[in-house]
């Protein structure tokens, strides 16, 4: 049936995984934060819109730029793969 990944491709495909779990725990952390503020205290403070939007979304900017490159190098050897064939 289905013949045994070749290593790279296995590798490529655990750094994949990877950075989706990397991912899902940055978006899980925003969505748990985002749910800590209560809503009165929205309406009620003093930040300004701007600071406000900063705040939401501040995220690790390294951790999403490793996470691009390793879809799209996942991506690649996708492509390579399909191109042998």
């Amino acid at each position: 049936m289905e013949q045994s990944q070749p290593q790279p491709r296995r590798v490529a495909d655990q750094v994949f995984q990877e950075s989706l779990d990397q991912l899902e725990d940055i978006l899980q952390e925003s969505s748990t934060e985002d749910e800590e503020i209560p809503q009165a205290q929205l309406h009620t403070s003093n930040l300004s819109e701007v600071e406000l939007d900063q705040d939401l979304t501040d995220i690790d900017l390294a951790a999403l730029e490793d996470a691009v490159a390793d879809i799209e190098q996942y991506l690649e050897e996708i492509t390579k793969t399909k191109e042998k064939l």
